[in-house]
């Protein structure tokens, strides 16, 4: 892993504005995502876990340029998306690739295998036409499918079969950098595994760096490399997964922990049951976004947000408890 960040994230936001007066002024906006900032370093794997809502893929969609920030900035190899030109931007759009959540929705109904995964190919024109078939059988190949599969339809295949096809798309332009939307989360438990299997193997073979997002935690532990936990648009807590998985530092983020099954009955494992509902996105708490449900609440909590600071070497956590 490179010790220069391939992607940064600085201080990033994105307000949605969900309702307006009679002249047009905005009276309610949605809080997705909120003053997040982290690194992904070059040949890692990110992974982004949270809540339902917390603003994951909003960060992921913001990466891939399907929504802008409302400010902030999204620095990928030097270079600040946002301050590129139309030109550019399609250059680097090629660098960087969404895996989606939807096997079923993002597949053309219309498209035959073969032409999904070549038209990314066609469009940046990265191939002479002569060779384009032989990049898809490649590309069926990699994924674990046959290559003569390149002539069917989408609606012919399982949900695992077309996240495949998914994938084998992403890769199409070669490129170095890949979101990862919930990518299992649609499959069969049975089906999850292997797709994971075969991303990690992907990641290796082309030395890819993901930011791989999901709700399921042992997913992320088997695929990531560090892991930032994020609660009602805030980025609660940061670490390399093995210190992450061990010692959670941020009461929401032991909570989590204290939610994965436990298949050793032997040793006993203590749930944290968290009380209450998630607050609005539109109007979060005033402090830590996580008080009004914390069972380690404190005076102050409400006040103010903690900033997200570094507790120990790499481990990073925006909680009163330790930033005082």
């Amino acid at each position: 892993m490179s010790s220069k960040p391939l992607l940064q994230i600085r201080n990033l936001q994105k307000y949605f504005v969900v309702e307006r007066n009679f002249f047009g002024k905005p009276t309610a906006i949605l809080k997705a995502v909120d003053d997040v900032s982290f690194d992904i370093h070059k040949g890692e794997a990110f992974g982004l876990v949270g809540e339902s809502g917390c603003g994951k893929s909003t960060i992921g969609k913001m990466i891939v340029d399907i929504y802008s920030p409302t400010s902030g900035s999204i620095i990928f190899d030097g270079k600040d998306l946002a301050s590129l030109n139309k030109a550019e931007r399609r250059k680097y759009c090629k660098d960087i690739q969404l895996i989606f959540q939807d096997p079923y929705a993002s597949l053309n109904p219309r498209m035959t295998v073969g032409e999904i995964i070549s038209e990314p190919i066609r469009i940046n024109k990265l191939l002479p036409s002569n060779e384009i078939e032989n990049r898809v059988s490649y590309l069926l190949n990699c994924v674990g499918l046959a290559s003569n599969y390149r002539n069917r339809y989408a609606h012919e295949f399982s949900g695992g079969q077309r996240q495949r096809i998914g994938i084998a798309r992403a890769l199409a332009l070669n490129p170095t950098f890949i979101v990862c939307d919930e990518p299992v989360s649609a499959l069969d438990v049975s089906v999850q595994a292997q797709v994971v299997n075969l991303l990690d193997d992907l990641k290796k073979e082309f030395s890819l760096t993901y930011l791989f997002i999901a709700h399921g935690l042992n997913v992320i532990k088997h695929i990531s490399d560090r892991v930032g936990v994020m609660y009602l648009g805030k980025m609660m807590e940061i670490a390399n997964k093995k210190e992450l998985y061990q010692n959670p530092l941020n009461p929401y983020t032991q909570a989590l922990m204290s939610a994965i099954p436990n298949i050793d009955l032997s040793v006993k494992k203590e749930r944290i049951r968290l009380e209450g509902d998630v607050p609005s996105p539109i109007n979060p708490p005033k402090g830590c976004r996580f008080c009004t449900r914390c069972f380690k609440v404190f005076e102050g909590c409400d006040v103010e947000q903690p900033p997200l600071a570094e507790e120990k070497a790499g481990h990073y956590v925006a909680c009163r408890l330790f930033n005082k």
